[in-house]
């Protein structure tokens, strides 16, 4: 597919420009990557010109533009003939609903655990939100892999937007040793040594930014 255009911000800290570039790596879907660091003068004074909401990631597809995560998911979706999502129906609604309720959700997981993809021992105070979300997502992955494990190691099978949305939820359970029911850490393996993620996680460790409020947990 010629024309794409991901644009992304920095590796290390961006949870949202993984998700699209995990999904198209995985979908096989050839892309051009254009980065733009944060917190400098040039993401700053190009990312304006590229999204309305002045945030990352992007997609460009010769004159077309697409500005928020998921939306590039179904997008890249229908360009490789609908292959993000599960082919049955059935389980396509249930990968949406699980996939829109980490876009929408666990705000404490959000405030407490910002991922840092190249760190790892980090240490943060368990409050009562923060259980409650990591219960959430024990019992979506643990639920999906019960229910679907003979279709595949992903989710629903073959990985589609749903493993997307969650790989950053991996880097955060990675990066500060969040407590896992087993059938979750055997998932959480599963996506910790896909290759494209792999990529991603020696891609940051090789950049210099650093961004303070973002490096939460060191020394704790």
């Amino acid at each position: 597919m010629s024309g794409l255009v991901l644009i992304i911000g920095t590796k290390n800290y961006s949870s949202w420009s993984l998700r699209p570039w995990l999904l198209l790596k995985h979908l096989g879907l050839e892309f051009t990557e254009r980065q733009y660091h944060f917190g400098t003068p040039e993401f700053a004074n190009e990312i304006p010109k590229l999204s309305p909401t002045r945030k990352v990631p992007v997609l460009l597809h010769d004159e077309l533009r697409v500005w928020e995560s998921l939306a590039i998911g179904e997008y890249a979706s229908e360009l490789a003939g609908g292959s993000g999502w599960p082919a049955d129906a059935g389980l396509r609604a249930q990968a949406r609903s699980v996939a829109h309720e980490m876009h929408a959700g666990f705000r404490a997981l959000r405030e407490n655990c910002p991922v840092n993809a190249r760190a790892t021992g980090r240490h943060v105070a368990m409050t009562s939100p923060l259980e409650h979300d990591l219960r959430r997502i024990d019992a979506i992955w643990s639920g999906c892999r019960r229910d679907h494990g003979e279709r595949g190691p992903w989710l629903f099978g073959d990985f589609s937007n749903a493993d997307a949305m969650y790989a950053p939820v991996a880097l955060r359970v990675r990066t500060y040793g969040l407590p896992l029911s087993a059938l979750a850490a055997r998932y959480l393996e599963t996506v910790l040594d896909d290759e494209h993620l792999q990529h991603w996680i020696r891609a940051a460790e090789q950049e210099s930014i650093v961004i303070p409020e973002e490096e939460v947990g060191a020394g704790a």
